[in-house]
Formats: structure tokens, sequence, C-alpha cells
């Protein structure tokens, strides 16, 4: 896509597509693989049309094998090519587990730096579709636990149409998540504005009363939040973390620095969690700026509900504001 002085305005699916469609324009050995990623352009239609732009020997459908789509892409990374993964749903990706943190995310160090992994694994991950039992988690804990993968989550159009291309550009393994039920959420893309770096926070809004922290599909929630709050007169701080694995948290250090508290939001469970860790290392961190204890809040520690109940289990608008509440309170 060349630049241009008008910004079009992409839902976060299309700026995924557009993405890839950069990517494999820019170099030929960028490969998009999967489960009905070819003419279909898979379930949520990220890969729509690039099959027919591109041909069968670069888009490509696969058996219905997770640990196969995955072996398969670490032997394509050994012969140079860039291949790009998708795993039609969060709950698919355990079976290719396995291929993922022994060989993915090891082959680098096994082999003393001679071999490159190259490849992407991109994951549409989180709840509010009203899908089945698989379609629904949030693993990113498991892939940002494992040494030698890195872990990316986007959550707006414009991060979604450049992360994708710097996730293909790195030599290293990168699991992608996406926030599926912001799929065709709307912002206006402009090309002429130059992308954040890839394993970079960001400041979304700043704020003086506490900092809330957050990821993929809960950042849209954690700002509604901070509007509604914003009527009660408490600014409050939103850093949308977008890298899991290496986390970038110095933006957060930062912040809870000024606002001594701190409110960290995701829809995966609370126990051994990504919001864990953070909370830990502002604790120790920021120590002596705490006017509050960290609060989280997260998915519950069960497996996922039912679609009936999912709105249940969700952290929504009032849990986080309960959140700001309580930790204002001190």
């Amino acid at each position: 896509m060349a630049a241009t002085g008008t910004p079009q305005t992409i839902t976060l699916a299309k700026g995924l597509n557009q993405g890839l469609r950069a990517a494999m324009e820019a170099d030929r050995k960028v490969l998009v693989m999967g489960e009905d990623v070819g003419r279909l352009g898979g379930v949520f239609r990220i890969t729509d049309g690039l099959q027919k732009d591109f041909g069968e020997q670069r888009v490509f459908d696969t058996p219905l094998g997770e640990s196969g789509i995955i072996g398969t892409a670490v032997g394509l990374a050994v012969r140079g090519y860039r291949p790009v993964c998708e795993i039609q749903f969060d709950g698919f990706v355990f079976p290719g587990f396995d291929q993922i943190v022994s060989q993915l995310a090891k082959l680098h160090y096994r082999s003393q730096g001679k071999l490159r992994m190259p490849v992407v694994v991109r994951i549409p991950h989180g709840g509010g579709i009203g899908a089945v039992e698989h379609h629904s988690e949030s693993p990113e804990s498991y892939f940002a636990h494992t040494p030698g993968l890195k872990v990316v989550a986007c959550s707006s159009p414009v991060d979604a149409f450049w992360m994708i291309q710097q996730a293909i550009a790195c030599d290293d393994p990168v699991i992608f998540f996406e926030p599926k039920r912001r799929y065709w959420e709307k912002a206006p893309l402009d090309l002429a504005t130059p992308p954040l770096p890839l394993f970079q926070s960001r400041v979304l809004r700043a704020g003086t009363t506490a900092t809330v922290v957050a990821y993929g599909p809960m950042v849209r929630t954690v700002l509604d939040a901070a509007t509604v709050a914003e009527q009660d007169g408490h600014a409050l701080e939103v850093i949308d973390l977008r890298t899991l694995s290496p986390l970038d948290l110095a933006p957060v250090f930062d912040s809870v620095r000024r606002t001594g508290r701190l409110v960290c939001v995701s829809e995966a469970p609370s126990e051994v969690s990504l919001t864990s860790e953070v909370a830990a290392r502002v604790s120790q961190e920021c120590f002596y700026s705490l006017e509050a204890p960290v609060l989280r809040v997260t998915g519950f520690d069960t497996p996922y509900p039912p679609a009936k109940c999912e709105e249940d289990y969700l952290p929504d608008l009032d849990r986080v504001l309960d959140a700001v509440d309580r930790v204002l309170a001190y």
C-alpha cells in the first residue's frame, strides 16, 4: 500500500489482511498456511483474496492438524521461508503446543544461533462472540512463559496492520494474538504515521488518578471505563501492553510512580497469569510509590463457560470501575 495523505478507515480484520498482503508483496519468502486460509479466506476472512492474488504455492490449505501445521512451518523456516500459520481458534492450538515449545521455541538455541525461526503463529483469542467450548480461550500465559518465543497482542486496526508486518519481519518465532471480538471495530489508518516498534507498550490515554493496564480485547473495555470514570472526576492513565513477551513495563513503572495506583485487566484466569507478572514486577520496582495494593480484574479460574454465561465470566465496564473505586479507597 502506498502512503497517501488521506487516512482510510479499516476494521481490525482488514488491517490484518492488508498487513499480510503488504508483507507478501515485500518478500516472496512469506507464506500463509492453515485450515481454510485459501479459497475460503479463513473462518474470519482474514486471508480473503490472498490465494487468488499470490497463488496456491504461497497461500495454501492444510489438513486439520495443528501439530502438522507447526511442524511444517518449522521445516519451511529451516529452508529460508517465513511461514505465517493460522490457528482457527485459540483452543485449537494445543495439539500444536508440543511443536511450538519443543521445536519452534528452541531451534535457534539448539543450533547455537545457526538456525533462525521466522515463524508467525496467528491465534484469534478471547471470548465475547457466543462461541462453544475451545473457541473463546486466552492461552497467552503458556507462551509468554516459554523462553525462545516472542508473544504480542494487537488491540486496534492500526496496530493490527503494522504489527503483523513487524512480526513477519522478525527473525524469532512470534505468537500473534488477535482479539476476535474486535475484528469488526474500525479506526482510521494513516500510512504516513510511522508505527510503534513491535515490542513496546503504548500509553493510550494520559491520566493522573490511577494507572490501568490491559492488552488485546480488554483495551477497548478499559478505554470505555476511563471515559465513564472521567465523569466522576477520575483521570485514568490507560496503557496497552501490546507485547507480552518480552514485557515492556518501563512506561507502566513511570506511570505508577506518578499515579501511585495500578489496576491490571485481562480476560485470562488470574492464577499464574500475565496480570500476576505485571503486579509482581510493579510491586518490586515501584514499592515506595504505591499508595494501594495492585488490583487485578480477570476471568475466573474455571474453564471458559457456555456462551450463555460468558457475560458473567468476562471482565466488563462495571468490574473495571469497581476495581478503580477500590484502589482509590485506600
